[in-house]
């Protein structure tokens, strides 16, 4: 049985919640799903340019946890932009 999930910090509710490539219908598209925590963890970084230890402690949760779901973020968007894919953050 895995381990429990930490609870996450989250402070950030994005205004959007869907970004696609434009002159393509949503219903034509396939998507690639944003989880709460990896939004946080891209504004902390990329937005407020924090180090990953401030970032990391701002989430509560340890530094190794917040490069892998950074990375995992980067990943996914990575993904949608290179395939043409459409991005849904969760709410």
């Amino acid at each position: 049985m895995p381990r429990p999930k930490i609870k996450r910090h989250l402070r950030f509710q994005p205004n959007c919640y869907y970004y696609k490539p434009r002159g393509i219908p949503l219903s034509e598209l396939e998507e690639i799903a944003i989880q709460k925590d990896e939004i946080e963890a891209i504004k902390l970084y990329e937005v407020d340019n924090l180090d990953q230890t401030l970032a990391a402690s701002r989430m509560k949760i340890s530094q190794p946890t917040f490069a892998r779901i950074l990375n995992n973020a980067h990943k996914k968007i990575a993904e949608a932009i290179i395939k043409g894919k459409a991005i849904r953050i969760e709410k």
